[in-house]
């Protein structure tokens, strides 16, 4: 697991975030960071990240559900129930 702070200054405290809001939204929104880790009583809390990043991890995490689906329908496979892309196209052909 990678770790949530790599750097000092990608922690912020909750009073940190809510008095210098403005200022953390344009850092992330011009990225110069990519995430906040936002701390309350110095334990992690939550975690603010800029929009490319999340659509990046989003995009990540349904490459992997994918991936694990292919993977156990791989498993259950019988070629001799498979049909080729040739007589696929026939069968689906709407014209």
């Amino acid at each position: 697991m990678t770790a949530l702070i790599e750097r000092s200054d990608e922690a912020i405290s909750i009073t940190e975030m809510v008095r210098s809001a403005k200022d953390i939204i344009n850092n992330l929104e011009s990225g110069e960071h990519d995430h906040f880790v936002i701390m309350k009583n110095n334990s992690p809390a939550a975690v603010l990240m800029n929009i490319q990043f999340y659509e990046a991890l989003l995009d990540e995490l349904e490459d992997l559900r994918i991936e694990s689906i292919a993977r156990e329908r791989i498993k259950d496979f019988d070629r001799s129930k498979a049909i080729s892309h040739e007589d696929m196209l026939k069968l689906f052909d709407n014209n």
